[in-house]
């Protein structure tokens, strides 16, 4: 050809190339265009990963038919240490290699058989961008039709262009990764763990400085965090702060609840899927492992974790890589695992519905984060603090103040909900108390019951023997120091309303009916 031919020949495939943005339609045009020039009757893309050892097939077209395709090689070690020695000598005059039959190329052996290509001649044009290896386009013929330098020469023209719209589909990629990773950054910021570490957590002074400490230790490293404890104790604040003095903290945190996704879509959740891989699967998704990239991932209720998503779980731990549900392709999860439960996993391991092998790779570094009946002089500062947290969400003019003795009310309860159960008494005792000194009514149920005749045993009929055996200790009194109220754990008025439920005679009316109790 001469120049205007060649010329021509440039402007026709690169704008078949540049034309479609979805990379597999691209190629199949410019294959359309090529085959007016060179003898090609597939046209395939192979994306190379040197450092996971693979490549990904992206491309794999004939003029007629363009499918999606992601298929994953894993290179033979023989294969990988060609191909990584390859990229150190491509001829930048010559950055083509002419294969007569697979057998003649390792790698190119080793992808014809994943992807069924026959034993044809090929033309491969490596692509380089930048100083940066991308990977390869080939051209394959029909058997005993052979490729020339020349056609080389007529395939490098277009080695800039193909760079290019290789490089533009790795960025779209990774842009459609990093909307995804910017989704939960902004959640967090949004959400109420946005403080300084130590300062804006109420407790690390108090009764939870050694689980502070415990977070210092292990924050700086990568090992895996098991938060133990009950329900509402603040394990998702903890694994907030570990994140927040880590090495990860300018990435991503983000927050799954593995009780809370059902069991048939926890795999697909927690490591994407491809399109296809199941009913209802209608694009590729990524899961939280990789919105996770470069950051944390907190794992809540990691007990409910089904076997099957225990085994991928268990991979990610072992290898740090993981594959989408439907997916081949290995991939990096560059995360931090901080994991949580309320349940013994000790025992769930030996009723067989947790996996020991994973037990043992979690409690690598545990931490018990402690009751709230076991530190109880936080409650005041943590009341304070749900006071002034929930007067801002609600706009409030005036911050809501506690009524006298309400603090010894909190103080005496024992708040199997813990802290998450103390915010909600506080949010409602302002809902329904606006404007009035904030009181709260807490059943705490007693510890002990007095010992009844078998045919005593009508739940009111005991009630009410309590109420007035601790009415005869009190000589009447309900409220104060040694009233029937403290005697009980009940708030006075929780007391006064459970005596008038049952007629039993209280206050002014009952002065005097009361003696001593011996």
């Amino acid at each position: 050809m001469d120049k205007s031919q060649l010329h021509e020949f440039q402007i026709s495939a690169s704008g078949a190339l540049l034309k479609n943005p979805e990379i597999r339609f691209a190629f199949q045009d410019c294959l359309v265009v090529l085959q007016e020039h060179i003898p090609a009757d597939y046209i395939s893309l192979h994306l190379y990963d040197e450092g996971l050892g693979i490549i990904e097939t992206v491309v794999d077209a004939t003029v007629d038919s363009s499918p999606e395709i992601n298929k994953i090689t894993v290179l033979a070690p023989e294969a990988r240490e060609i191909a990584s020695a390859s990229i150190e000598y491509i001829d930048p005059e010559q950055p083509y290699e002419i294969i007569d039959r697979l057998g003649d190329s390792v790698m190119a052996q080793q992808l014809g058989v994943d992807l069924g290509t026959p034993d044809s001649p090929s033309l491969v044009l490596d692509l380089c961008r930048d100083g940066i290896y991308l990977g390869s386009v080939a051209l394959t013929s029909a058997p005993g039709i052979y490729y020339s330098h020349e056609h080389g020469a007529l395939l490098t023209l277009l080695h800039d262009v193909m760079g290019c719209a290789v490089s533009q589909f790795l960025s779209q990629r990774e842009c459609s990764r990093l909307r995804a990773s910017l989704a939960d950054r902004t959640r967090l910021l949004q959400s109420d763990f946005n403080c300084t570490f130590d300062v804006g957590i109420v407790g690390s002074d108090g009764g939870l400085r050694d689980v502070f400490g415990s977070c210092k230790q292990v924050a700086p490293t990568k090992a895996p965090v098991l938060l133990l404890g009950e329900t509402g104790t603040g394990k998702e604040v903890i694994a907030g702060a570990i994140h927040h003095i880590s090495g990860q903290s300018d990435g991503p945190f983000v927050k799954v609840n593995c009780g809370g996704i059902p069991s048939t879509l926890l795999e697909s959740s927690l490591f994407g899927h491809r399109k296809g891989a199941f009913t209802g699967a209608i694009k590729d998704a990524l899961g939280y492992f990789e919105r996770a990239r470069g950051g944390t991932i907190f794992l809540d209720e990691i007990g409910e974790l089904s076997l099957e998503a225990q085994t991928r779980f268990l991979h990610v731990l072992q290898d740090g890589s993981f594959e989408r549900v439907g997916g081949s392709k290995p991939r990096v999860a560059d995360v931090r695992v901080v994991a949580a439960t309320h349940r013994n996993l000790a025992e769930l391991v030996e009723q067989g519905v947790f996996r020991q092998d994973l037990y043992f790779r979690l409690n690598v570094f545990p931490i018990t984060i402690p009751p709230l009946r076991l530190r109880r002089n936080d409650i005041p500062l943590l009341a304070d603090h749900f006071i002034r947290k929930i007067a801002g969400e609600m706009s409030l003019s005036h911050l809501p103040v506690l009524a006298p003795g309400a603090i010894d009310s909190l103080m005496n309860y024992d708040w199997p909900g813990n802290v998450r159960e103390l915010e909600n008494a506080i949010e409602r005792a302002i809902i329904t108390k606006r404007g009035i000194l904030l009181n709260f009514e807490l059943d705490n149920q007693p510890e002990q019951c007095p010992i009844v005749e078998e045919a005593d045993l009508n739940f009111e009929t005991v009630v009410a023997e309590l109420l007035t055996s601790a009415l005869k200790r009190s000589e009447g009194r309900i409220e104060g120091k040694g009233g029937a109220a403290e005697l009980l754990g009940l708030n006075p008025r929780t007391l006064q309303s459970k005596l008038k439920k049952l007629n039993i005679p209280c206050g002014r009316k009952a002065l005097g009916l009361y003696k001593k109790y011996d």
